[in-house]
């Protein structure tokens, strides 16, 4: 499968971006600023990226949280170039008072180690990339939260989903 994406420059470091599937979003640089900066987007990539997976594997669970949302933070180097991120910080917010949580973990783990194409683009490079949760139950109960799992730096896409399947099917007390 290709994709592709033609970026036009319209003034400034401003450039007009429009993908093979006929959708346009714009680009700018700090100075101009007026309109998000690429290595934003690689950000935005993730969440959105994750997003859909883990609402499409709940929605196939019969799970329906009353709201869900996902943060993510880049730490990128300074130190050269290019700047690449080198950590990831991923945060699943979900609302709801009958969620399982086990189920939600389940949808973050495959997400990160099978289907998302930017999780494994990011564990490819120098990144570490932490999948984390928050429920939040919203009758009193407090909030549940831990880290799913870390993928990357230099994760091998094809191999990511069986090193984790191995790591949840080793005995318990073995060693990881």
């Amino acid at each position: 499968m290709i994709k592709s994406v033609r970026a036009r420059r319209e003034s400034g470091m401003r450039f007009q971006i429009t993908t093979s599937s006929g959708h346009s979003l714009a680009i700018d640089d700090a100075e101009g600023d007026s309109a998000p900066r690429p290595a934003e987007l690689l950000l935005a990539a993730q969440a959105g990226c994750t997003a859909l997976d883990v609402a499409s594997i709940l929605a196939k669970k019969r799970q329906s949280p009353s709201s869900y949302a996902v943060s993510v933070t880049g730490e990128q180097r300074e130190d050269r170039h290019p700047h690449v991120y080198v950590r990831i910080d991923i945060v699943h917010e979900f609302e709801g008072a009958d969620l399982d949580v086990a189920a939600v973990r389940r949808a973050i783990e495959l997400s990160a180690t099978r289907y998302c194409t930017a999780s494994a683009m990011f564990s490819a490079g120098p990144a570490e990339i932490h999948h984390r949760y928050v429920v939040s139950r919203g009758d009193g109960r407090p909030d549940e939260s831990g880290e799913v799992v870390v993928t990357g730096p230099g994760e091998d896409p094809d191999a990511l989903g069986e090193r984790w399947l191995a790591a949840v099917a080793a005995p318990a007390g073995a060693a990881r």
